[in-house]
C-alpha cells in the first residue's frame, strides 16, 4: 500500500506536470493526430472528445495549475464530540485508497481526473479507450516523470492496457485492491461497469436535458438558453429537448423563430404531434424518443399543457442531470426547481453550466446522476470518504 504523500509533495507533481505538458505540448499534439487517424469510427461527438489541440492541452494545464492551488480534501475535521468518558473524537475526511477510472476517448480525463484523484490522496488506475491509447501513454508518461522528480512511486499512477474480456475480468475479481470506480463515458460503457464492478462505483449517467419555457416566459432568455444549451453536442450537458408551454402568448411566432435559429445552426428538429403539425418538421414515431440522450445535431420540441405536466415528464424521461425553467414567475420556478429531480435545476440560465468549472468547484471527476455519496458534478472535495479518530487514555466500555 502506498503511504499518503503530504499536500506539499501532492502540489508539487501536480506544478511539474503543468511544466512538462507545457514542454511536450507539440510532443503530445502530434501523438494525439496519430489516434485521430486510426479513428474508424462516425461518432461526431466522440471524435471532438478524442482530439488533443492547443486548447485542450492549455485546459489540461489549467486543471492541474488549479487543483494545486486547492486545498487539501483529505483530513478535513466534519464533526468533533468530547465524550463524558473523557475520549476526545473526531471524524475527518480521508481517501479511498484506490480510484480506477475507465473511460472512452478523452486524453484529457487521464490529467484532469487523475489530477483530482491524486490531489485527494488516491492511487489512481487508468483504463481508457483504444483509440486514445497513444495519448493516454504519452500523458502517463508524464505523470510519472512528475512523480519521479519528486521522489514519489511511479506506482500512484497506473495504466492498465487491457481489453474488454481483461477489463470484465479485473472488474469481477480484481488482482489488486480497487476502492471506487469512476466510468466516463456512454451508458453502455457505465450499464457494463455496473454489472461487472465489486466495489462502489459512482455513475456518471446519460443527460437528455430539458428546458421548459413557461407561459411567462421572457422570450429572448428562452432562444438564448436553448441555443447555448446545444452549442456542444458531445457534452452530457446539451439541451435535448424543449417543452414550450401551450398558454405562451404569441407561442407561433415564437416556436417558428426557435426553429429557424436551430435550423440555421444545422440542428434537425422534430416535433411532438402539435408542433410537427403547425410548423411542418418531423414528426416522432414513438414517445421512447423522450427517453433519448443525443449527443447530435439533433432537438426535439413539444407542447406541454402546465408547470406540473412538464415536471412530471422531465421526472418520467430525463437522464436526471440538469433541466430548465424559463419564466419571470418566481412562485412556478420555485415550485419547479423543487420538484423537478435532477442533479442541477436552473431558472433563466443555460444548462451548460452543470460543470465542476463553472460551478466553482475547479474541476470534476465526473458528474453523478446517482444520489449517493454525491450528486452533480463531484469535485476534489467530494473525492473523499471519513474515518474516525478516537483519543483515550485507556477507557473501556
Amino acid at each position: 500500500m502506498n503511504t499518503l504523500l503530504s499536500i506539499e509533495k501532492r502540489n508539487a507533481v501536480l506544478l511539474k506536470m503543468a511544466v512538462l505538458l507545457e514542454q511536450e505540448r507539440q510532443a503530445l499534439i502530434n501523438i494525439n493526430k496519430l489516434d485521430l487517424e486510426g479513428y474508424s469510427g462516425d461518432d461526431i461527438s466522440m471524435y471532438d472528445r478524442l482530439k488533443v489541440d492547443n486548447s485542450k492541452v492549455d485546459e489540461m494545464i489549467t486543471s492541474v495549475t488549479h487543483l494545486a492551488s486547492q486545498e487539501d480534501p483529505v483530513g478535513v475535521e466534519r464533526f468533533s464530540f468530547n465524550h463524558d468518558n473523557g475520549m476526545q473524537v473526531y471524524n475527518k475526511t480521508a481517501s479511498f485508497g484506490t480510484v480506477m477510472i475507465i473511460y472512452e476517448s478523452r486524453p484529457d480525463v487521464t490529467v484532469e481526473a487523475a489530477g483530482i484523484a491524486f490531489k485527494s490522496g488516491n492511487k489512481i488506475l487508468l483504463k481508457g479507450g483504444k483509440e486514445s491509447l497513444r495519448s493516454n501513454l504519452k500523458i502517463v508518461e508524464l505523470w510519472h516523470q512528475a512523480l519521479k522528480d519528486h521522489e514519489a512511486s511511479a506506482d500512484w499512477v497506473e495504466y492498465l492496457k487491457f481489453n474488454r474480456t481483461e477489463t470484465q475480468a479485473f472488474l469481477e475479481k480484481p488482482s489488486q485492491k480497487v476502492d471506487l470506480i469512476v466510468p466516463r463515458g456512454g451508458e453502455r460503457l457505465i450499464a457494463f461497469v455496473k454489472q461487472h464492478a465489486t466495489c462502489p462505483v459512482i455513475i456518471s449517467g446519460r443527460g437528455n436535458n430539458f428546458v421548459y419555457v413557461h407561459e411567462a416566459a421572457d422570450i429572448d432568455i428562452a432562444i438564448d438558453v436553448i441555443m447555448n444549451g446545444k452549442s456542444k453536442i458531445s457534452a452530457c450537458n446539451a439541451v435535448d429537448k424543449v417543452l414550450i408551454d401551450e398558454n405562451l402568448p404569441n407561442k407561433s411566432e415564437f416556436v417558428k423563430t426557435l426553429i429557424s435559429k436551430l435550423k440555421a445552426f444545422k440542428i434537425e428538429v422534430l416535433g411532438d404531434e402539435t408542433i410537427s403539425k403547425n410548423h411542418s418538421v418531423e414528426a416522432i414515431t414513438s414517445n421512447d424518443i423522450w427517453y433519448e440522450e443525443f449527443l447530435d445535431y439533433k432537438i426535439l420540441i413539444g407542447e406541454i399543457a402546465s408547470n406540473q405536466d412538464a415536471i412530471a415528464m422531465i421526472n418520467t424521461y430525463s437522464g436526471g442531470h440538469s433541466s430548465v425553467i424559463v419564466t419571470i414567475d418566481q412562485e412556478e420556478a420555485k415550485l419547479f426547481m423543487e420538484n423537478v429531480d435532477t442533479a442541477a435545476v436552473y431558472h433563466n440560465a443555460s444548462t451548460r453550466f452543470t460543470d465542476g468549472g463553472q460551478l466553482g468547484l475547479g474541476g470534476e471527476l465526473a458528474i453523478s446522476t446517482d444520489k449517493l455519496h454525491q450528486r452533480g458534478p463531484i469535485g476534489l472535495q467530494h473525492l473523499v470518504t471519513n474515518k474516525w479518530y478516537v483519543h483515550g487514555h485507556g477507557q473501556t466500555r
